[in-house]
């Protein structure tokens, strides 16, 4: 026999020859060079026209460590279209000791479940809160199967940081409630609801306070907020399998966030996990971590897995309403953040990046700020904290940061004023209706200054009652610190040459944020006409740390775009109204004829007005 092959072989073509020696060795090489995630074999699928109440099978997720764990279930039944029309679930109850104790885990989203050995669909709905019953709501394997193919490994779709078009607008933290006729049948009290089983969202290296003051926010996802770590890479992080734990990656560096699922399958190279949204962002740009679970921790509240993030591996580019999709391969770009915390005993350096996307990074970049600062070893309640820095962005100038907080009374961290002006700050960026802003690295320097500088306006005077044309006048500011003696300052202002004689002028002393939303340019962003005109307005905006004098007149001003317009004739008000528009113009009944300010070590707050006749 093995005479009559080496016949065969001798009579073969060369090329022919050559060409079988080289599939054979790409058959044996490629899982070595690829991992066999790539290549694991379309699964059979149990349809759900076939599932049965009273039908058993059988789900895979991790407990603890690297070991796949087998539970069994027994079909309850098919609620039909009951996340909406066509996306009906099955309803199951998980069976065997660890399912009966923990319940629902968090982190067991996207566990795959079987039926006769073939795939139905993944673990992803739990029963309400404060409930340990196993019951849990399956996202049949048609509707994740359903979803837009996900892009090639390595390849990029614009704009996908912000979402794309197709965003799912759904809440991971979205309740279902459940007929009475299936309460009944269950016997779970009336008003029981399915919702998304939570995800765990691991922090490392934050302050659970600052968790703890973000935890709201994040709570509006569905995410469970819990401690953990990252693990080192290893060079199996790439071999996953149904079962499996993987991570989206938010935050990575000397900060990090994941939020963690089960992998339910991989068809034709495409992840799929969870069984539900992440966030519901649609298309996403978002590197993919594998992750290990340390233990699985059980509580009436929310049992919940312990998970380590790995090794970055690939990209999700999915996030939609049955599943979350990526690939294995190349990973997106973050944004560089740069954090310095100023102390006595030095500065104190945080490197870390971020994920580009409008709803979460301005959220995350706050939580960021503040954990700077409460986790500093000299930080303390009572303290001003000055704020300094800047966020690049591609083809655009900076926007710089710049202000001073005072401490409040209120039952909140004192650095929650900086992290929410940075947040706030991010927000406009990310939002703006002209372009994708591209931010190449943001620098935050953070300094806490002692005791509370703050001083309030209690009244203000002039040296004279009038003033002719080209006068200067001495405008005297009563200041009030903070627990300390009322203080005078002098600011000297000029009346303008084209004043009206015979009529009067109004002189304001104020804080920033009065002439900030007097001015309306803070709020001009429907009338702006490109992301760089929003920069300048940002830029522009006033400082909390100075003392302002304006001089109003009885003329109108006009804010066009980013532009602002005192004294302006009505001839061309009128004019320039009936262009309309976006970019239409805004008439102010007042005009500021002038503005001076005096720099301060303390934050302004307050306002007073006299009156000037112009002579």
């Amino acid at each position: 026999m093995f005479m009559k092959y080496m016949k065969r072989r001798a009579s073969m073509p060369v090329n022919f020859t050559r060409f079988l020696f080289l599939a054979v060795l790409f058959a044996l090489v490629s899982p070595a060079l690829f991992g066999p995630a790539l290549f694991a074999a379309d699964p059979d699928i149990f349809p759900l026209s076939q599932v049965k109440p009273g039908m058993k099978g059988e789900a895979l997720t991790i407990f603890a460590g690297d070991q796949i764990e087998k539970f069994d279930l027994v079909v309850i039944g098919v609620m039909p279209n009951f996340l909406g029309p066509k996306e009906s679930i099955i309803l199951v109850q998980l069976l065997g000791p660890k399912v009966e104790h923990t319940g629902v885990v968090a982190g067991m989203s996207g566990s795959p479940v079987y039926f006769e050995g073939k795939l139905a669909g993944a673990l992803s709905l739990k029963l309400g809160i404060f409930a340990k019953e196993p019951l849990a709501g399956v996202t049949p394997i048609e509707n994740m199967l359903s979803l837009p193919k996900s892009q090639l490994p390595g390849t990029m779709v614009a704009d996908a940081s912000h979402g794309g078009a197709g965003a799912e607008e759904v809440s991971t933290a979205q309740r279902f409630d459940m007929p009475s006729d299936w309460t009944s049948r269950l016997g779970v009290p009336g008003g029981s609801f399915l919702k998304p089983i939570d995800t765990p969202l691991v922090f490392s290296g934050f302050s659970a306070a600052a968790i703890r003051q973000y935890a709201g926010e994040l709570a509006g996802f569905g995410m469970a907020a819990t401690q953990g770590g990252t693990a080192d890479a290893r060079p199996d992080d790439r071999d996953i399998k149904p079962g499996d734990m993987v991570s989206a990656v938010l935050m990575e560096g000397d900060l990090s966030l994941d939020a963690s699922c089960t992998v339910t399958m991989i068809v034709e190279g495409r992840i799929y996990v969870c069984g539900h949204p992440l966030f519901g962002f649609g298309q996403v740009q978002m590197p993919m971590a594998r992750g290990r679970v340390l233990t699985t921790l059980s509580s009436d509240l929310d049992s919940t897995k312990i998970v380590n993030v790995g090794g970055t591996i690939g990209a999700f580019d999915q996030d939609r309403v049955t599943a979350v999709v990526g690939h294995l391969g190349t990973a997106p770009g973050l944004i560089p953040i740069d954090m310095t915390v100023v102390t006595p005993a030095g500065d104190q350096h945080r490197a870390f990046r971020m994920i580009s996307n409008p709803k979460i990074s301005p959220i995350l970049m706050g939580i960021a700020a503040l954990n700077g600062l409460v986790q500093n070893s000299v930080y303390g309640e009572g303290t001003t904290l000055r704020l300094t820095g800047s966020i690049d962005i591609t083809g655009h100038s900076s926007v710089t940061l710049e202000n001073l907080f005072a401490p409040t009374d209120t039952f909140v961290p004192d650095g929650t004023s900086v992290a929410s002006a940075v947040q706030g700050v991010f927000q406009r960026i990310f939002s703006n209706p002209y372009e994708t802003a591209k931010i190449e690295r943001v620098t935050l320097r953070m300094e806490a200054l002692p005791d509370r500088r703050q001083t309030t306006i209690e009244g203000a005077w002039l040296d004279k009652s009038e003033a002719a044309p080209g006068d200067i006048v001495n405008v005297k500011v009563q200041l009030k610190p903070y627990r300390g003696s009322p203080v005078i300052r002098d600011v000297q202002i000029t009346i303008p040459q084209q004043a009206i004689r015979g009529t009067s002028m109004q002189v304001l002393a104020s804080d920033s944020g009065t002439l900030n939303r007097m001015s309306v340019v803070s709020g001009s962003q429907g009338r702006l006409q490109n992301l760089e005109q929003l920069i300048s307005v940002l830029n522009r905006e006033r400082r909390n740390n100075r003392l302002y004098v304006t001089l109003l007149g009885p003329s109108p001003t006009m804010v066009v775009q980013d532009k602002v317009m005192p004294n302006v004739p009505a001839s061309q008000i009128n004019l320039l109204d009936q262009r309309g528009g976006p970019a239409s113009s805004l008439v102010m009944r007042e005009s500021a004829a002038g503005e001076w300010s005096v720099p301060l070590e303390q934050v302004v707050q307050g306002t007073s007005s006299i009156t000037i006749r112009i002579k």
